[in-house]
């Protein structure tokens, strides 16, 4: 009785594929189970593929651990625009102080400050290049100036924009980390990578 050999490898080729992905499998499971542990956190390692970042999460993982604090953020930036630039570096954030934010209504003023299209408008416009009152009623598709201080005043309040001596006004430049890092989170917030997301109120 002839075999077929050509049957048989290819059967021994599945079986070893199947063999490779349960090993790949019981590694990735072991790897779990060996992560070293700093107090209530969990190391992780290798996260990025930079292993300087990789070294400054060791650092904040064991921060962390040994402090007891719910969490660390740290982060830096460049934004630059119209010959003008802002440079920002801060270090190991305490998530216990954010989260504060919510209970002393700090956020909820900032949303409330920000939670209007003709005052991000602005914002966008002047984030891009310095400009007049005049410029910004044209830019934003504003119906008078008399609406573009309406909207300013609060933004003016909050010193996120400021006037210079020629009327022309611009964002503070100590503000515009906050404004980036702000979009960077609503960025975060409105990934559809995992899940779909309904920001219009509607289950």
């Amino acid at each position: 009785m002839s075999r077929d050999y050509g049957m048989e490898i290819d059967s021994l080729k599945e079986q070893m594929d199947a063999l490779q992905k349960m090993m790949a499998s019981m590694m990735e499971v072991n790897n779990r189970v060996k992560n070293e542990r700093i107090g209530h956190v969990e190391k992780m390692k290798h996260m990025h593929p930079n292993e300087h970042i990789n070294a400054c999460l060791d650092e904040m993982e064991n921060i962390v651990g040994k402090s007891g604090q719910t969490g660390s953020v740290t982060y830096f930036g460049l934004f630059a625009s119209s010959g003008r630039q802002s440079t920002w570096v801060k270090n190991c954030i305490n998530t216990d102080d954010l989260l504060n934010l919510i209970a002393n209504n700090v956020a909820e003023k900032v949303l409330s400050c920000l939670g209007n299209a003709d005052r991000l408008n602005i914002l966008l416009a002047l984030l891009k290049k310095p400009m007049s009152v005049a410029e910004l009623v044209t830019e934003c598709k504003l119906n008078s100036t008399g609406q573009a201080y309406h909207h300013m005043k609060p933004l003016l309040a909050a010193d996120l924009i400021t006037e210079d001596a020629k009327g022309i006004y611009v964002v503070q430049p100590y503000r515009v980390q906050g404004i980036i890092m702000l979009l960077t989170g609503i960025c975060d917030m409105s990934d559809e990578t995992y899940s779909k997301s309904n920001w219009n109120g509607e289950e």
